[in-house]
């Protein structure tokens, strides 16, 4: 008894010593709490968006068209004025493409057909087994860094990464008498906090493009921005994040957490969870594994010679090739063919039945995203039709420039603000959707391309989650934390978390800053660093 008691009053200690950190978070939740829904909140702002520029066009508004005489999309008359939709013309416009807007969402199709791919790999079993035994396997010198990279490799598939990876990194850590809270914390601040970084191209990739390409064609309507264009620094992320993981569980997370309490121990995870791959299962993802290489092989026969039917059919070149824009078919096939293989090898997939079926599953639980996507396809194209996020993209990049902010310091701005903005909009799509028209226009009067904007987002948008309590998934990881210490509350979790935040945004800033302006590379194939 006397030991439950002064284990409570330690953790009220330690939430007393938050203080002032402990009030930010809770007003950040009561904040967070009083926003609605996204869907009502899409719904809100594109309803707000056609009041706006009634009176804005009432006044007159207007600025200078920024763009040199001839270019694309540039203002016949050299001024960009607001349009307003509070009028019979754009009554008719809003009813006649209210389907055209959302079924040519770009994001849309992109992400319903790689989740068609990704769906085969999940249902099949390869995604938990190949996790499984990435992380099992490895050797215990090295299992903290494996767990973190396990998490970030994840994002494949993110849900398998939360209901999965999490409780198991925890059982992990107990087994090896660790403080399972830690093995916790490495696998959320991989599969969260490093949501953006993979080695692989993933449903995140061509979501947030298209939302990137919407927001650049603004500026210049014949911009595209490819699923693939910050491939290169979310690949090299990867290892940089599981490297900083680790270090923060090691030498910091895991000390101040101390010796794990064995009377807390938990009565078991789901033995799926817990077990190595099987033999079975190990044949399969050597299969898996063989098919996936030889898929890739076919693939490059396409793109790596010169002779490459997906190369540029004017230029020869890999950049702007057929390839490139049908990334997102790769994305589907590279999954889809080894998942149906691993899953007749291991037994759990035998025909195109359990394909479909599959698939359908995947679809079946899309509803809320497409429900979410209809309203925010509605809110974009009136963003658009209106000129505002132009008009504000002007106004916003000549205050920067005039308060002397126009140089590469202006994405340490860019990518705080968009940690504090996630703290309250949870979703990577919905607070994009919402920041891009008005921050890609911007940017790109201060001359920066649209792939580096939308790479330097990844970050603020990743960095936060961890200790974000609007991140969907962050009562589920309470409930699985609170297994280990019964008095457990949010405070304590989102103390254990912020040490990663923390590193995550100084180490990842500095990586962005390196890579794209000390050494000048691209954050993806064909991507520009600096746009006019």
């Amino acid at each position: 008894m006397s030991s439950n008691k002064s284990q409570s009053r330690s953790a009220y200690e330690e939430q007393a010593q938050g203080g002032l950190f402990a009030r930010f978070l809770t007003t950040v939740e009561w904040l967070g709490n009083l926003l609605p829904h996204p869907v009502t909140l899409f719904a809100i702002l594109a309803v707000g968006i056609v009041f706006i520029s009634g009176v804005l066009g009432y006044f007159d508004i207007a600025v200078a068209d920024p763009r040199p005489e001839g270019a694309s999309g540039r203002s016949p008359t050299g001024v960009i004025s607001v349009v307003s939709l509070m009028s019979a013309e754009g009554l008719q416009r809003i009813v006649t493409n209210l389907v055209t807007n959302f079924t040519g969402f770009a994001p849309l199709g992109t992400v319903l057909v790689a989740l068609l791919g990704v769906s085969v790999a999940e249902h099949s079993g390869m995604l938990s087994a190949a996790m499984r035994g990435l992380v099992m396997n490895a050797p215990k010198r090295v299992v903290t860094f494996a767990i973190v990279f396990a998490g970030i490799v994840s994002n494949t598939a993110s849900e398998l990464g939360y209901v999965v990876l999490i409780p198991l990194a925890a059982m992990i850590f107990h087994s090896l008498g660790r403080h399972p809270l830690a093995g916790l914390a490495a696998a959320f601040a991989g599969v969260s906090a490093g949501y953006s970084a993979n080695l692989l191209l993933g449903t995140v990739d061509p979501l947030l493009s298209g939302i990137t390409e919407a927001a650049a064609q603004m500026i210049d309507p014949d911009y595209v921005v490819g699923p693939e264009v910050n491939w290169y620094f979310m690949f090299i992320s990867t290892f940089v994040v599981a490297i900083m993981g680790a270090l923060v569980t090691d030498k910091i997370v895991e000390p101040r957490l101390g010796q794990f309490d064995e009377s807390h121990a938990p009565a078991g995870l789901e033995k799926q969870q817990m077990d190595p791959p099987t033999k079975q299962e190990k044949k399969a993802l050597a299969w898996a594994g063989i098919s996936f290489l030889v898929t890739c092989a076919v693939l490059a026969l396409t793109i790596v010679p010169e002779w490459g039917i997906l190369r540029n059919p004017e230029t020869g070149e890999v950049q702007n090739s057929p390839f490139l824009k049908g990334i997102v078919a790769f994305i589907f096939i590279t999954f889809a063919i080894p998942g149906f293989v691993y899953g007749r090898i291991a037994g759990t997939m035998k025909n195109d039945k359990d394909i479909i079926d599959a698939m359908s599953k995947s679809m079946g639980s899309m509803g809320l995203y497409i429900t979410l996507v209809f309203f925010a396809a509605q809110f974009v194209a009136f963003f658009k039709w209106t000129n505002l996020g132009t008009v504000l993209a002007v106004k916003g990049a000549a205050l920067l420039q005039s308060v002397g902010l126009d140089g590469p310091a202006v994405f340490i701005l860019f990518i705080l603000m968009c940690g504090v903005v996630n703290l309250s909009l949870g979703s990577a799509s919905a607070q994009w959707a919402v920041t891009a028209p008005i921050f890609v226009p911007m940017l790109m009067l201060l001359g920066y391309a649209p792939e580096v904007i939308q790479a330097a987002y990844r970050i603020g948008d990743s960095v936060t989650n961890v200790i974000s309590p609007m991140m969907s998934y962050f009562g589920l990881i309470l409930a699985m934390a609170a297994r280990y210490r019964k008095d457990l509350g949010m405070g304590t979790l989102i103390a254990m978390m912020l040490p990663y935040t923390m590193v995550f945004i100084v180490g990842w800033m500095l990586l962005f800053f390196i890579w794209v302006f000390l050494l000048g590379m691209p954050v993806g194939p064909g991507a520009a660093t600096y746009y006019g």
